[in-house]
């Protein structure tokens, strides 16, 4: 799987979906601010590690891929359920590699500001990178590839 950058995909979002992600990301963090100003900043950033918008992207990710099957006259539902669970593996995965950031920054930070960054930065990506290798590894391994599509083989 090729990772790339696609600007049509934007042109198949509607503004209201835009404003949907817009509210709940703001709303999320009001309720941050909020638990961190009662509980301290070190519980509220617990939650700053929380995706700010993930329910609004999967629920947005499974109407846009229903959407598309309905209009090619098949049912998306299964489709859009697989794509919103996708989303999710790779928010798990992010979020690992959050946790890797937040550990070396706070680590790092007493001696450097600039390098905590640069060090926190790099560990995200080492971890999330690998994550998602290993998580692609198992899946392959374990047997639980991608059904084939086709004519199944006649078992003796």
């Amino acid at each position: 799987m090729l990772i790339k950058l696609s600007p049509a995909a934007l042109k198949q979002t509607h503004w209201y979906e835009y404003a949907v992600r817009f509210a709940l990301g703001g709303v999320a963090t009001v309720a941050t601010g909020l638990i961190g100003s009662h509980f301290g900043v070190a519980i509220g950033g617990l939650f700053l590690a929380l995706p700010a918008i993930f329910c609004a992207s999967a629920t947005l990710i499974e109407s846009h891929e229903r959407r598309a099957k309905e209009k090619a006259g098949l049912s998306g539902r299964r489709r859009g359920q697989q794509a919103a669970a996708l989303d999710a593996a790779g928010a798990s995965l992010g979020s690992i590699g959050l946790a890797a950031f937040a550990a070396t920054f706070y680590i790092v930070v007493s001696t450097s500001i600039i390098g905590a960054f640069a060090a926190a930065i790099l560990a995200w990506t080492l971890v999330s990178v690998s994550a998602w290798w290993l998580r692609r590894k198992l899946r392959t391994t374990s047997g639980h590839a991608p059904a084939q599509h086709g004519p199944r083989p006649a078992r003796s």
